[in-house]
């Protein structure tokens, strides 16, 4: 804490001597006013061509063409993003092959939380007022610390810029009575600018029903609310004042069975029905300084709470069977400086404040963490065509050890058309709530699972009331001693889990007529969090809990291009080429000894090209999208395909690795979906527009976000 507070007075001196910085020196990084200047990569405005970081934007213009309504959809679209489905069959967006869980979720440069299964649910995100998607691949933890351990996506909102009130409503329906309600005003008054955005979206149940009607799911129908509202203040030219909220509000209806003993002990077979509720708050209260031209702070305070509530009863006897609470909190306070040093370039330091809570159903307290951090970033041209960016950030936690997160990247211009760009960087993911603390028993199969924190109490819980099972005869100061040895293991903090991450590209911009980029990325982590067997119970299951062993990596090229044919007629794709390992058993499979037992249970050696890899990794994924504009019509067609080849989702022979020998039940083949979308303006304040998305009628069982073909149409009206 001593460090922290030096440090802190080190960026207020850093205030202090820049107050008076000659505010008619030029600035040689100050970004162009252009439509393509990004935010995230390093917390200043940067023109995207510039940038020496592997960058995706997704303008609000290419989002209203194409007719996506929620997050994941417009994201699924970009190169190097997946979307991921898991085995419990939620989705999450893949970068560079690496996991959602280590992706950190931005809006408006502030962390979006609710991750109560592992992955984070960008399904309950409307596009309806975006003004554009920034996503930074590679480790980011240098300035945003725990989660950027694959990178950041930022959602950014729209701002008011007009004096007179403007707005715009529009209405969409499609299949499964899908529909998507907008309204969004704004408007610049003086001094004072508004905007306000509602949003309804709802969508009945549907059946996955592939192949086997066994094996059918329905997914529920569902329905929510989005409420947005963004006020600004310009107390004068130099300080501004500004205050945003967002309120999500969700109900899904849910309805499964189980089976059950009865007081005789029969089997009986018991329907439920119920409702699962999430709502989602978030405010944030900022104030932006211009202190002189080269030297600006800002100061913000950002609160969000995410609950979601799952009750379901029996509908003959109306008693709960299942009740599942999860109550997140996160309060931050953050100040943050831009510094323009002439002749050098711009220092960014930020130091903050953070505080996280968690009440969960499977926890037995409540549980919190705090932590403290600070970074700088120092963005320089050291050379007329070299732009080099040297920055670090340090996170002091109370659950685990201290943190330091540097980066380095650089961008040469080789010609006015040809760069290179490079950038390695430290990510970190710290332990999260559930592996420290859940505390659950499965009722009805009878195993454990034990948070980190949990394990010296419940172990010894467990063996105090005769769970344990030792496999040999012990007595019981031998079995006291046992276990004993088990807490023992748990002396230390659990491992945050880290990663290297290596990138080097090409990038050639030819005007606006033709973009070429290529990538060549590597991931190496360590302590990767995961579960392991603790102990085994006198009923025959295992007690498990989490500990820091996996290393594995990703590696390989993305390669995205955009050709202008014609003035109006744009034609982009992008492909990417993954590998993704787990280290120790692919030097296993390197050297033979890694056995599986084929369709007659016969044991064989598993061959390098055998061995696909790690799970939910698709070695090969690509884009192609034509965006047309006819002007004299005023109409716009675009058509959008996607391409994902063969991944497994789960190990079913023991292996730990995903081979040609798993089963076929969790291998999901390679397939494409095709969108199309049609615009046409009428009456210059109308608009309608026509689709459907995955027009070849894909479908999966284990993929139940994707129900098939879903056309739509949609009308849109500007004021």
């Amino acid at each position: 804490m001593n460090k922290f507070i030096v440090i802190l007075l080190f960026f207020c001196f850093n205030i202090y001597c820049q107050k008076n910085t000659n505010p008619k020196e030029n600035d040689s990084l100050k970004a162009e006013k252009l439509e393509e200047v990004i935010l995230t990569a390093t917390r200043t405005e940067r023109q995207l061509s510039s940038i020496p970081l592997p960058v995706t934007l997704i303008s609000g213009s290419t989002i209203k063409k194409s007719g996506s309504v929620r997050i994941d959809d417009i994201l699924a679209e970009q190169t190097g993003l997946i979307l991921a489905t898991d085995e419990s069959g939620f989705e999450g967006i893949q970068i560079q092959g690496i996991d959602s869980d280590y992706t950190l979720i931005l809006m408006d440069g502030v962390p979006l939380v609710g991750r109560s299964s592992g992955n984070f649910d960008l399904s309950r995100l409307t596009v309806g007022n975006i003004k554009q998607i920034e996503v930074v691949k590679g480790p980011t933890s240098s300035l945003y610390g725990s989660e950027a351990l694959a990178g950041v996506i930022n959602i950014i909102t729209e701002k008011p810029k007009n004096e007179k009130l403007t707005g715009r409503a529009s209405y969409r329906i499609g299949s499964f009575t899908a529909q998507d309600m907008n309204l969004s005003l704004q408007q610049k008054k003086g001094k004072i600018r508004y905007a306000l955005f509602g949003n309804r979206f709802s969508r009945d149940k549907y059946v996955l029903e592939p192949n086997d009607s066994d094996r059918s799911i329905t997914v529920n129908p569902i329905e929510n609310y989005t409420l947005n509202g963004k006020f600004y203040y310009d107390i004068n030219n130099n300080i501004k004042l500004s205050a945003s909220g967002r309120y999500f509000d969700q109900l899904q209806n849910s309805g499964f069975s189980f089976t059950d003993t009865d007081g005789d002990g029969q089997e009986i077979i018991v329907n439920a029905e119920g409702e699962a509720l999430e709502r989602d708050l978030n405010t944030l209260l900022k104030l932006d300084q211009n202190w002189s031209e080269k030297f600006n702070t800002t100061y913000e305070f950002y609160y969000t709470n995410y609950i979601a509530e799952d009750i379901s009863r029996d509908t003959e006897t109306s008693d709960i069977v299942f009740n599942n609470l999860f109550d997140q909190k996160l309060l931050r306070a953050e100040i943050r400086g831009n510094n323009i040093i002439k002749g050098m370039g711009t220092i960014t330091t930020g130091v903050g404040y953070q505080y996280d809570f968690l009440d969960r159903t499977l926890f037995e307290n409540e549980v919190s963490f705090n932590s403290q951090y600070v970074y700088t970033q120092f963005d320089m041209i050291p050379l007329e065509n070299l732009n080099i960016i040297i920055g670090v950030r340090f996170d002091n936690h109370s659950e685990y050890s201290n943190q330091v997160s540097p980066k380095f990247a650089f961008n040469y211009k080789i010609t006015d058309q040809l760069s290179i760009k490079g950038s390695t960087g430290y990510g970190f993911k710290a332990p999260d709530f559930r592996q420290l603390y859940l505390n659950f028993t499965n009722p009805s199969v009878g195993y454990s699972v034990l948070g980190y924190k949990t394990v010296p109490k419940e172990l010894q819980l467990l063996f105090d009331q005769g769970q344990l099972a030792f496999g040999d005869n012990l007595t019981p100061d031998q079995g006291q001693a046992r276990v004993n040895e088990l807490i023992a293991t748990f002396d230390n903090d659990l491992e945050a889990e880290s990663s290297i991450g290596y990138n080097i590209g090409l990038n050639y911009r030819q005007s606006k007529k033709l973009i070429l980029d290529i990538n060549f990325f590597r991931n190496d982590f360590r302590n990767l969090i995961d579960t392991f067997v603790l102990a085994r119970k006198t009923n025959g299951q295992n007690v498990f809990s989490y500990q820091n062993f996996d290393e594995i990596y990703t590696e390989g090229i993305e390669f995205s291009a955009t050709y202008n044919i014609f003035e109006n007629l744009e034609i982009s794709g992008g492909y990417q080429l993954l590998y993704a390992f787990n280290k120790d058993i692919k030097k296993q499979v390197e050297n033979g000894e890694l056995f599986v037992r084929d369709e007659n249970l016969t044991s064989i050696v598993l061959s390098k090209d055998d061995h696909y890899g790690f799970f939910n990794r698709s070695r090969h994924n690509g884009n192609l999208k034509v965006f047309w504009d006819i002007k004299k019509w005023d109409l716009n067609v675009n058509a959008r395909a996607i391409y994902r080849s063969k991944y497994g989702l789960g190990d079913t022979n023991g292996n730990g690795t995903f081979d040609t020998f798993d089963d076929d039940a969790v291998v999901v083949d390679g397939f494409a979906t095709l969108n199309i979308a049609a615009s046409k303006k009428l009456f210059k304040k109308f608009e309608i527009q026509a689709g459907a998305d995955n027009i070849l009628n894909y479908q999966n069982i284990n993929i139940p976000g994707n129900p098939g073909t879903r056309g739509y149409v949609r009308v849109n009206y500007q004021f």
